[in-house]
């Protein structure tokens, strides 16, 4: 919770001072402007309060009326068609928006028994995954402003609750992708303070992913491709992790 809501403040605190250009400034999502991506967050937010309140389809069914079930034949093209519908709001109202719904989220996440189970795009999942799935969300989307913007963005422990989902979900991406891994698979990242942080289950791993925690991040963000990174892994999984490694549905 902590983490989330540092997440979210960082990217407050970029997108407030911009002018009406800076929100129309290309993001670094294809085809999206800041003010785009600023809007994704504010809907997926309030898809998530939803949630949390157990009315997650009939909020998806409002921010999805009237649309075309066959243009959004996957998650992310299905995303792309919800800000299409609501793109070109006044600037002061998507930033209103944003912040209205990252309060709401917080609150609702506080009010709610971490291990209830609750739905969301990829199923069921619980609310303190949720909340997870929320900071790297965030995380990964402050990027996409901050960087064509020019700024820098905060490198700290976010990053742990962000590499440890990536390493939860392993089993759900190896099953989207139809892939049978050969064994366990452990993480050992080297955090922002230089610290290693390590991913492991209780049996031995025959994988070993290694390298910055940042690098992975970016990695499963789809933000970078690994073969650009100084990641390493080790073992007969370790090029199916590094392709198929995901933070999102």
């Amino acid at each position: 919770m902590a983490a989330l809501a540092a997440q979210q403040d960082e990217l407050t605190s970029i997108v407030s001072p911009l002018d009406e250009t800076g929100w129309l400034h290309p993001s670094r999502c294809e085809g999206w402007s800041v003010a785009d991506v600023v809007l994704h967050l504010a809907q997926t937010n309030e898809m998530a309060v939803a949630s949390l309140q157990g009315r997650f389809d009939e909020k998806l069914g409002v921010l999805a009326a009237g649309m075309d079930p066959d243009a959004a034949p996957s998650v992310n093209e299905g995303a792309a068609v919800l800000v299409a519908n609501e793109r070109g709001q006044d600037v002061a109202a998507v930033l209103s928006r944003w912040q209205e719904s990252a309060n709401t989220l917080r609150f609702e996440l506080s009010e709610t028994d971490p291990r209830q189970r609750v739905v969301w795009v990829a199923g069921e999942l619980s609310a303190q995954t949720l909340a997870t799935t929320r900071l790297a969300e965030t995380w990964i989307h402050t990027g996409d402003v901050a960087v064509p913007l020019g700024r820098e963005i905060a490198l700290d422990d976010r990053l742990w609750h962000i590499a440890r989902l990536a390493w939860r979900t392993l089993p759900h991406a190896f099953a989207q992708a139809a892939y049978q891994p050969a064994g366990p698979v452990a993480f050992a990242l080297t955090a922002p303070g230089e610290e290693t942080w390590h991913f492991e289950g209780d049996d031995e791993a025959l994988t070993t992913i290694v390298g910055p925690a940042l690098d992975l991040c970016q990695v499963a963000g789809q933000r970078a491709d690994a073969d650009g990174t100084a990641l390493v892994g080790e073992g007969p999984d370790a090029a199916a992790v590094l392709d198929l490694v995901r933070t999102f549905a």
